[in-house]
């Protein structure tokens, strides 16, 4: 089906500003189990290892069902699997709220990963090809403030929800508006696959297999490393700041959480900005500038993130600890533009499948424990300092990077609108 590009910029910021609401409610909903567990606990009498498996459950079916609505992504309308993807989540987040047993509630976590597997697929794409190569890193800078914005508007939403109405009208609050924006991005008209190019064929003269020219792409998968490593860094100063501020400096949990919650909103919405704006003006000059953006926000933010974790004072944590996530976030529109401009457009909805399901498997699905692990045996303190160590493997892999962008942006080359 031929469909027309949108034919003005504010068609183009009409779309970016729906897509990133639909985004930044992603991320609410599925931060505000965490904000509530201790009122689901108390309720329901679960042990924590129960409690786990709620997040755990979620982000299984996340990582299993991306490869699955990537595929699908790459052949169906995009816009039809944004949208249905809006309304299964935000339907099993009120179906939370409805729960009144263990399993129910499960179950309804598990469909939320479903939803949000078939948005965050095709989603990226969709951003990337409303607007011009040129202004990718900061438009897609702007998408992804919903990670910093979204996760804390989670928890305190789910806080302030959780406490004066109960767990229940928490997660039916923030359900509800996920339906109401639904109909908006159904009607949205999509923008085309820029520059549509057939997949490549193997030597028998048939069509390659999408995921395979994937994992035949270096720069592809050099950058998805270097995602996997920062996920495994925010991850795992996500869940374990909190209590490092309680062990090491003495904040109780609620002043600990709100000040790292304060934090990480101003250092993400800086950071994830600033990135993309310095992306876009270095990649005019480099095929490079995106990588040498992050490769040296790594650089800078790995001993930033070793004095924030040794800093004698309570103040000097907190300075060190904002400026360690604002070269964290800096990353974000960067490393994602990377993977749409080295990807063919007949494959970029399968290409941020893999990449879901990497960052994810190797990063924030494992560093909290591997974090928690080291702590029993070596302290907290120590066992945190594994996050810097990761993000200096992460800009190792970014200039790895950049010996093989110039050509396979060759490859996924779009013709000039």
């Amino acid at each position: 089906m031929m469909t027309r590009r949108p034919s003005s910029d504010n068609n183009r910021r009409y779309a970016l500003a729906l897509l990133l609401a639909v985004n930044l409610l992603n991320y609410i909903d599925r931060q505000v189990l965490y904000a509530i567990l201790p009122l689901i606990k108390s309720e329901l009498s679960l042990s924590d290892t129960a409690l786990g498996l709620l997040g755990s459950s979620f982000m299984l079916c996340y990582m299993v069902s991306a490869p699955l609505f990537g595929w699908f992504g790459d052949r169906t309308d995009r816009i039809r699997l944004a949208a249905g993807g809006l309304i299964v989540w935000s339907v099993a987040t009120a179906l939370s709220g409805l729960a009144h047993g263990y399993r129910v509630l499960l179950a309804a976590r598990t469909m939320v990963g479903i939803g949000e597997a078939s948005f965050g697929t095709v989603s990226p794409g969709l951003v990337a090809d409303f607007f011009p190569k040129e202004r990718r890193g900061r438009v897609l800078s702007w998408f992804y403030l919903a990670i910093p914005v979204g996760s804390a508007l989670g928890y305190i939403l789910g806080g302030m929800l959780g406490q004066r109405f109960g767990w229940h009208a928490a997660f039916l609050m923030v359900g509800i508006p996920g339906l109401l924006l639904a109909l908006p991005v159904r009607v949205l008209r999509e923008p085309g696959r820029s520059g549509d190019r057939p997949l490549p064929v193997r030597a028998d003269g048939k069509p390659g297999s999408g995921y395979a020219t994937l994992f035949r792409n270096r720069s592809f998968i050099i950058n998805t490393l270097a995602m996997a490593a920062m996920t495994f860094a925010l991850g795992g100063l996500a869940q374990w700041i909190p209590s490092f501020l309680n062990r090491a400096h003495g904040l109780d949990v609620a002043r600990g959480n709100t000040l790292f919650g304060g934090i990480t909103v101003i250092a993400g919405i800086c950071g994830t900005l600033t990135g993309g704006w310095l992306g876009d003006r270095l990649q005019r000059k480099s095929s490079r500038g995106y990588l040498l953006v992050s490769g040296w926000g790594f650089v800078i933010g790995a001993p930033v993130a070793v004095w924030a974790l040794t800093a004698p004072t309570t103040g000097s944590c907190l300075v060190a600890i904002f400026f360690a996530e604002f070269f964290l976030f800096l990353n974000t529109g960067p490393l994602n533009t990377v993977i749409v401009n080295v990807t063919l457009p007949a494959v970029r909805a399968m290409a941020f499948a893999v990449n879901i399901f990497c960052i994810h498997a190797l990063g924030d699905a494992i560093s909290p424990a591997v974090i928690g692990w080291c702590s029993d045996r070596w302290g907290l303190g120590t066992a945190v300092l594994i996050t810097p160590a990761a993000m200096a493997l992460a800009a190792c892999l970014c200039f790895f990077c950049t010996r093989y962008v110039a050509a396979d942006m060759i490859n996924g080359k779009e013709p000039a609108r």
